[in-house]
């Protein structure tokens, strides 16, 4: 694996424990009583951020992506 990639899977692993250790109540989103994802979920993630899931979600996975100029 070369440095660029494991850049992206450092920060997808980054991305994921930090997800995992904060609260909703924490951010101020509503909890339902059902909740089986300890953390936040990706799509809050995404929401809080102002970021598509599906950018969120890539970003996560440690894929290459690239922002557009336009």
């Amino acid at each position: 694996m070369d440095s660029e990639q494991q850049r992206y899977k450092q920060l997808g692993d980054f991305l994921k424990t930090r997800r995992a250790r904060i609260l909703p109540s924490q951010t101020g989103l509503l909890t339902s009583p059902r909740r089986r994802t300890p953390g936040l979920r990706r799509e809050e993630v995404a929401q809080l951020a102002g970021i598509s899931l599906t950018w969120y979600t890539w970003l996560e996975q440690g894929r290459p992506i690239q922002v557009s100029t336009y």
